[in-house]
């Protein structure tokens, strides 16, 4: 099984989204057993909460229900359980190796560090651009299942 850990800030934009479009994506393809996926963010100040409305509604347009998802803070033990962490800005990956101490492994990764034009997704927090947002995240989350696959014998 496959573990892919997707991080932001607050765990209830970015993140959600690429771990929902991630999952969509998977089971679209019929290969869900083989994942285990996951989102969380590096700040606690968020935990609890929902979705953000901006995301939960973006992916609704797809069918894609996000009610269940709560923040949640990511912690150093994450790094053992997940074989692929995946941060969506490079303060994202500056924080996660912070918490982690490092990455020994290199597990960590922007998620658009596998496209032709790497860059950080923007925070629609901060933009208010949920579909550019997803638009970046839809992106990334196909370039990462094509390298999954590609690099991993089922």
């Amino acid at each position: 099984m496959v573990k892919v850990l997707f991080v932001c800030l607050g765990n209830i934009c970015r993140s959600p989204m690429a771990e929902y479009v991630f999952k969509d994506m998977v089971r679209k393809r019929g290969i869900s057993e083989q994942f285990f996926i996951a989102s969380a963010g590096t700040s606690n100040e968020e935990a609890g909460n929902g979705v953000h409305r901006g995301t939960r509604n973006k992916l609704m347009e797809f069918g894609i229900d996000t009610s269940e998802k709560r923040a949640v803070q990511l912690k150093k033990e994450d790094y053992s359980r997940y074989d692929h962490i995946i941060g969506m800005e490079n303060s994202n990956i500056f924080a996660m190796e912070q918490i982690f101490g490092g990455d020994p492994e290199y597990k960590v990764m922007r998620l658009l560090d596998l496209v032709p034009c790497q860059r950080d997704i923007a925070d629609p927090w901060y933009t208010g651009n949920f579909d550019k947002t997803y638009e970046d995240v839809y992106e990334g989350c196909l370039a990462l299942l094509e390298y999954i696959c590609k690099n991993k014998s089922w």
